[in-house]
């Protein structure tokens, strides 16, 4: 008796297509390389590091306020050109454990230290055009991590490597409606990119197939039963062609098992990157000679990224795939084209500072829109593959920030910063990919004025992170539960000249 799995074609086919959604899902979230929540990153002043970001928008002297409060160049008399570099060294070292679909343990290691360390660069020109108009351009890079685990670790089939990146071109205006108040906009131009690498367990798919072929014996079993019962076929020639059909089902799966062993896996790469635009409107108050106030959002930003998944088998696997009665329900695990549809959030800030003569101090505090990012769709160019999705389904978050400068003297600077930063994952919500936690930062810096024209900044960063606690899922059932020990240091720098 010929056997067919063809029913259980639903319930396979969409397993290949299962890893490039997970890689693209993944790639969007992991937070490894960046020191605010998720993969948000906050490091394009060395200046408003040395305080952990207090007073970022109203400290004065700044120019990346381009980016951060357009309003706020209001504050900047005269022509500033500003560069910064931030490295960021971030570890993510997970201890656990993790097993397949059938509980059996899955070989590796615990991935090494998957964290990285990354430069992070900003840019930034501001022009005081007349006395009420200011104009400014900027690039930055707002999002953005790296993440690589050893090719061999227990959680390959969750990920192995996650690199993604989001590089924003700002252009900002500042208008002094009062001489207490001016407000100020900005258009943005944001690329993203992304690429994602991970195992494809050929095991738990052969386990499937298995599986189709005991169900499909049972139901052929439960006929020839009927046909006897009914009389329509003799018990001895019934007999017989049970036998016949459960020897031609166990010889099948068998075959099917020696061809997909355990630990021979797949791997899985995903390219894919788009353009997105949008805006931010601030606004900034003089509210005493030495009390400064701002206010600025900055909006979501809609992105459709647009890649290639690029797959390698096994060859066990590829000879199942030259099995007619296989190949129909078997995923090809081809290269295919993918869409996913893709927001960075919006960002609500606020800034307060008051100046003194020997120092200031400054408080922030800015809330993301996280929850914007509740479930992953991917489309696939191949009509025939159906949409996959991956649920998210994160929290708003909340970054609060107290610190100030103390003046040396008329040249050096000494600055001192604290932070809470909240995480949008939670423990129902968190992967290999974002074992993110609420985060503490420590903070401290110094700037040097060279001249009344150059002067030159260096912050030092510390980040704590609060035990993360994973148990997740992925798309061919392999669970992985454990825990991550991360923590963060941050060295910026910028040079600053004014004329």
């Amino acid at each position: 008796m010929q056997m067919s799995i063809r029913p259980f074609q639903v319930a396979t086919r969409p397993l290949a297509l299962a890893a490039l959604s997970l890689a693209i899902a993944g790639a969007l979230v992991a937070p490894n390389a960046a020191h605010a929540s998720a993969f948000q990153l906050k490091e394009n002043s060395a200046k408003g590091m040395g305080r952990a970001y207090a007073g970022s928008a109203t400290a004065g002297g700044d120019a990346s306020v381009v980016a951060n409060n357009p309003a706020a160049m209001s504050e900047l008399d005269g022509t500033y050109f500003q560069a910064d570099v931030t490295a960021i060294n971030f570890s993510a070292k997970f201890s656990g454990s993790a097993h397949d679909v059938l509980g059996r343990p899955i070989s590796g290691g615990n991935g090494g230290d998957a964290g990285t360390t990354l430069p992070v660069p900003a840019l930034f020109f501001a022009t005081k055009v007349n006395d009420k108009l200011h104009l400014g351009a900027g690039f930055s890079v707002p999002f953005g991590f790296q993440t690589e685990y050893d090719r061999d670790w227990i959680g390959r089939y969750n990920g192995i490597k996650s690199k993604f990146e989001s590089l924003d071109a700002t252009l900002s205006a500042s208008y002094d409606l009062t001489d207490t108040f001016a407000l100020g906009v900005s258009a943005i131009a944001q690329r993203t990119s992304a690429e994602l690498t991970s195992a494809i367990n050929f095991n738990a798919i052969g386990l499937q197939v298995q599986q189709g072929i005991q169900q499909q014996v049972a139901a052929g079993v439960a006929q020839i039963q009927a046909g006897i019962a009914a009389g329509q076929i003799p018990p001895a020639t019934g007999a017989a062609m049970i036998q016949a059909a459960v020897q031609q089902g166990q010889a099948s799966a068998a075959g099917v098992a020696a061809l997909t062993p355990q630990g021979v896996d797949g791997y899985a790469r995903i390219k894919g990157d788009d353009w997105g635009y949008g805006y931010q409107v601030g606004g900034f108050w003089k509210l005493t000679p030495n009390d400064k106030l701002a206010v600025n959002y900055r909006s979501k930003i809609s992105h459709r990224l647009t890649g290639t998944g690029n797959f390698t088998t096994t060859p066990g696997y590829q000879l199942l795939l030259t099995n007619p009665a296989l190949a129909g329900s078997l995923p090809p695990f081809a290269n295919t084209t993918g869409t996913a549809d893709f927001t960075t959030p919006a960002v609500l800030s606020g800034s307060y500072w008051h100046q003194a003569d020997k120092f200031g101090f400054g408080i922030d505090l800015a809330w993301t829109k996280w929850d914007v990012f509740k479930e992953l769709r991917v489309k696939y160019g191949n009509p025939g593959q159906p949409d996959t999705a991956e649920e998210f389904n994160w929290r708003n978050s909340i970054y609060a920030s107290i610190g100030g400068d103390y003046y040396l003297n008329d040249k050096l600077t000494l600055r001192a910063g604290i932070a809470v930063d909240t995480s949008p994952t939670y423990n129902a919500v968190r992967d290999v990919r974002v074992p993110d936690s609420t985060r503490k930062l420590a903070t401290v810096g110094l700037g040097y004025k060279a001249s009344e024209h150059f002067e030159i900044n260096a912050s030092y960063a510390h980040i704590f992170v609060n035990n993360a606690h994973i148990d997740s899922t992925s798309s061919t059932g392999d669970v992985i539960s454990g825990n991550y020990s991360d923590y963060g240091n941050l060295l910026s720098l910028s040079a600053i000249y004014k004329f």
